[in-house]
Formats: C-alpha cells, structure tokens, sequence
C-alpha cells in the first residue's frame, strides 16, 4: 500500500483527537472468552507465519518470489478447505490466489490483501528479520504480510470454533498492488460487486505513532501524468543554435506546472521522473516527466489534465517546442459510505470489550488502496486497514508491533460474526 508516511500520522493523531472515544459512548461490553483465549493461543503460530512468509523476497517484479507466495498461501487455505484456484494476469506471470470457503448462512464476504511489497531480490541479505522489543522487522512485514497473516489465522480460529454462518466467504490475494493493481484491480472490482462485505487487510499505523489502532475510512485514487516535449536535434558542438532544446523547455515546464494541482480540488500531483534520448553530443529533440497523480474527487484526473496543458500552452522558454500532458487513470479513490461507517463503529465497539481499547478511525490519507477497487460499484460495504498495527512501509526498518496480534485477530473473527449474524 502506498504511504506518505507523515501525512498518515498526522492523520491518525487527528483521528486520535476526535475519534478515539467513540465506541466508549455506551459501556462496551464483555469479551467473547474463546475468541480471545483463541487469539492469545495463536499469536506464536502468527509469528512463523509471519516469518515464513517475509523470508520469502517477494517484490512486484519478482516473479519466482510471488509464485512462491502463492504456494504458500494456496497450501495455507486448502488446509481450511477451501477451493483455491490460480488467476492469471494479462500484466504479469505472477498469479492471483483466489480462495472460496462455503458456510451455511447468509452473507458473501470477500477479504483482500497482496503478496508483492515494494523491496529488490537481495533485500534479505541487508534487511533481515529481526526481533527488537515488541516490534518486529522485515521488508513487507507490515505491507501487506500482516495483512495476510491476519486472514489466514482468523479463519483457522473461526474452522477450529466450526463457525459457517456465511454463505460464501472469498479471499483475494494479488500480486501487483504496488505498482497500482494493474492486473488484478478489475478483478477485485467484478469480485466485490458479487459480496455483502468487503475487508481489506493493509496495515494500520503503530501505536509507536499513532499512540492507537485504528481503521482507515478514505484514501485517494492515483493517476499518471505524462509531459512530452518535442524540440529538434543538432550537434551540440558544432551547431547548439541550430536545435531545439526539449530538455530544457521540459526543466522549465516542469517548474510552470508544479502548483497547478492546488487549483483544483480533490487534485495532488508530483512530478517524480523525467528522462531525455538521444546521444551526449546531441541537442535533445524529445523529453518527457511522468508525475504521481493522487485524486480524491470525482473527475480531478481530468481536471488536473486541463489545467495542465492550459499551463504549458500559455507560454515557452524554448521557441519551437511543443509540450503536451496525457493522464493514466489508475486505481480509484477509496471512500467509506455510511454503511461502512456503520460497521467501523461496531469494529470500534468490539475492539471497547478489550479493556476498553481504542480503535481510531483515521478520516483519509494521499495512500492508494485496492478498496478503491472494491468499492468501485458501490454494492459492497468496504473497510480498510484490518492487517497488523506497522511502520516504516516501503523503507528501511519496517515493522509490526507484536503486541497488535491478538487484539486484530479477535477484531477479525469477532467482526465476521457480527457479519454473519445481519
């Protein structure tokens, strides 16, 4: 899951400061004794599993690792038996794990959560597994093998209580949601329209940050933004005059267009690569920036499109050059509705019986999250941010905290059976 990690804590405080205390309205009431009892006898196995699983180097373009994963979690669901079967991808070789359980009740439930993290092959060799404390450290430990290791043991507690009021319960594990779910978003999409409830397992941020669990109601969409500039070549020693410069008409449109997104609301845009062609000794004909594009609001993509190439159309630096903007959309903005809310207010309740613990509810972050898929029809409630309690994703040192086992397990399967339950 893509966080700006300050911009997260921030809002988790802010969260902290005007939610926390929301489930404590009404007196909470007991803990269900053999779902906790349960949660605590599972915590060592949750930790192999996620040893297990961060032992495996799985980045997105990390094909053998992500097959391996697939294994793994394909053994891990069988074994609670499901029917486990393999998704193919237009936009990779990796595989997606599908997993259907089938109970005797009422409610479609689907639970997502992804293999690949952002880390090279080799990471393991610089970053290996480490205990400290209460915390726990591995490259994607956090995001998203907590998530999945949230999944695999809560539904191991729910067989071994012989829970099945559920009609169908579906998990989804992609291999791509790190580089924007290209593949599998439709998927996830077409799958969530089919279910009552979708929960989708990212991390929530530490306690160590946030000083409480919490839950995520909002994130943004993301959108691509290309700038092509197009100049003329000549040698850049014998005749400079002669060419066109498309780099430098780029650095500059670059500069033109960096607070554009300000004027337009729901909009965030970064330019964050840029690339030139051609040989050292050569004026260069053609340029180009790709820009992160976060979106909030609908129709901001395209907005943001507009306000661009009306930018770069009203004035150059380099006569002669033509600079145009295209815009990707990607995937789409997660935004919690009413019944989501709803459920996150039960989510808070349940989470009130253990010792009146606080479950915050975090109103958004500029993070992208394949619930935005999930939610995408709007016939699913949707709610984001089950996995283990974590930081430092996508950086030096991420973690989870050991002691966000238990009660994101008990949150898990006490959750469900409220589900079942409507």
């Amino acid at each position: 899951m893509p966080h700006p990690l300050r911009r997260l804590a921030l809002a988790a405080a802010a969260a902290l400061a005007l939610a926390g205390h929301a489930a404590l309205a009404a007196a909470p009431g007991a803990p269900d004794a053999a779902l906790l009892d349960a949660a605590r006898a599972a915590q060592p196995a949750v930790v192999q599993s996620l040893k297990d699983m961060v032992s495996i180097e799985s980045g997105s373009a990390n094909i053998e690792g992500l097959t391996r994963m697939a294994d793994y979690t394909s053994r891990r669901l069988q074994a609670l038996g499901a029917k486990v079967e393999r998704l193919p991808m237009k936009t990779s070789a990796a595989p997606m794990v599908k997993a259907t359980l089938t109970g005797t009740g009422k409610r479609k439930i689907m639970l997502i959560g992804h293999m690949d993290t952002v880390y090279p092959a080799g990471i393991l060799a610089t970053q290996p597994l480490r205990e400290d404390g209460n915390r726990l450290y591995g490259p994607g430990i956090a995001d998203d093998k907590g998530g999945l290791a949230v999944i695999l043991h809560s539904l191991e507690i729910l067989k071994a209580q012989g829970w099945k009021d559920y009609a169908q319960i579906t998990v989804l594990l992609n291999p791509d949601e790190e580089i924007g779910s290209g593949g599998s978003g439709d998927t996830i999409a077409a799958l969530a329209a089919q279910h009552d409830v979708v929960l989708s397992c990212e991390p929530n941020v530490a306690k160590s940050v946030a000083k409480s669990e919490s839950l995520l109601l909002a994130a943004a969409g993301t959108a691509t933004a290309t700038m092509q500039v197009k100049g003329r070549a000549s040698h850049a020693g014998a005749a400079p005059e002669l060419g066109r410069n498309a780099l430098l008409e780029l650095a500059y449109q670059m500069q033109q267009t960096r607070d554009v997104a300000s004027t337009v609301p729901g909009a965030q845009m970064n330019w964050t690569q840029a690339r030139t062609t051609g040989p050292l000794n050569q004026i260069p004909e053609s340029a180009s920036a790709v820009g992160d594009v976060r979106v909030t609001a609908p129709g901001a993509a395209q907005k943001l499109q507009a306000a661009l190439q009306e930018k770069v159309a009203s004035g150059h630096l380099i006569p002669d050059t033509q600079t145009s903007v295209a815009m990707e959309q990607g995937r789409p903005a997660y935004v919690a509705d009413a019944r989501s809310k709803q459920l996150a207010a039960r989510a808070q309740q349940i989470y009130a019986e253990l010792d009146n613990r606080s479950l915050i509810l975090i109103p958004g972050t500029g993070g992208g999250t394949d619930a935005g898929y999930a939610g995408q029809s709007g016939k699913a409630v949707v709610l984001e941010s089950f996995g283990l309690s974590g930081f430092g994703y996508h950086a030096r040192d991420e973690y989870v905290e050991l002691d966000s086992i238990v009660p994101r397990l008990y949150l898990m399967t006490r959750l469900l059976q409220e589900i079942g339950k409507q």
